[in-house]
């Protein structure tokens, strides 16, 4: 259904059975995949890719102009995949020279308020609760859950698996795997009940919850505990992804851990 009220550039590609509700706004170079649902007062800007079986709330704002000096009026596109949750007043901008695109996979949902910045990338399956900012050319991991009102840094990575509290400052990166909280922002745990709900098995989660020992409660640099978890931890993809991380980290890890990791 296409209500009367709104509006829609006749240059907009809109795919099958999608519903746009009154006082939306849909610029001319904009693709909508089937299925999409977009919300009263949405607004899509030219540079949107939206995938299929979206759902676009009241207020929300893709593909809006990057909040970004050194942006020049260069063409770039917000590009979001499939069965995505966007909800109130969520605003996501699209990119600018640096990576010509900002992009969020499929199956996320942002809850109310959340800013995605230029150039930002987003897998899928994650959570980013309310009034959560993200600044340009941050990359969060796959099912990644991040609490409301944190706030994270320019460049940042958050790999995939990581949790995030609420009301964090997120200015180093965040390895895979981890929940992190505190301030400063601490390795606090590996994410045990977010990895059991997706089917890692429980010598999956111990190999994970032994290189994390001897990386965050260790004492030793994490270069150098990235050594001794090759040295001491059997290869496993887990084991591996946690080193790669740390080891390409260009803003530095998260703290280490304060006290023991539960068994």
């Amino acid at each position: 259904m296409i209500s009367n009220l709104a509006f829609i550039h006749p240059d907009a590609q809109l795919g099958r059975d999608v519903t746009v509700e009154p006082f939306a706004y849909i610029a001319g170079d904009v693709v909508i995949g089937d299925g999409c649902w977009i919300g009263p007062g949405a607004v899509i800007h030219d540079g949107a890719r939206i995938g299929r079986g979206c759902r676009i709330h009241t207020a929300a704002s893709i593909a809006c102009l990057p909040q970004d000096l050194k942006f020049q009026g260069e063409y770039s596109t917000a590009e979001i995949g499939d069965n995505n949750d966007i909800r109130e007043y969520v605003t996501i901008s699209r990119g600018t020279r640096s990576r010509g695109k900002t992009v969020v996979g499929d199956n996320n949902l942002l809850m109310a308020y959340v800013h995605i910045a230029h150039d930002d990338v987003v897998g899928s399956n994650c959570v980013i609760a309310n009034r959560v900012s993200l600044a340009g050319e941050v990359e969060v991991g796959d099912w990644c859950v991040i609490g409301g009102h944190a706030a994270v840094h320019q460049w940042v990575r958050i790999g995939d698996h990581a949790m995030i509290q609420g009301g964090s400052l997120v200015g180093k990166d965040i390895p895979p795997y981890a929940t992190v909280g505190n301030e400063p922002l601490r390795f606090a745990g590996v994410n045990k009940i977010g990895l059991s709900r997706r089917g890692f098995s429980a010598e999956q989660i111990g190999v994970i919850h032994d290189a994390c020992r001897i990386l965050f409660q260790s004492g030793l640099n994490y270069l150098t505990g990235c050594e001794e978890v090759e040295r001491q931890i059997p290869q496993t993809p887990e084991r591996d992804k946690l080193v790669t991380f740390i080891r390409e980290s260009k803003r530095g890890v998260c703290k280490p851990s304060l006290t023991a990791i539960e068994e």
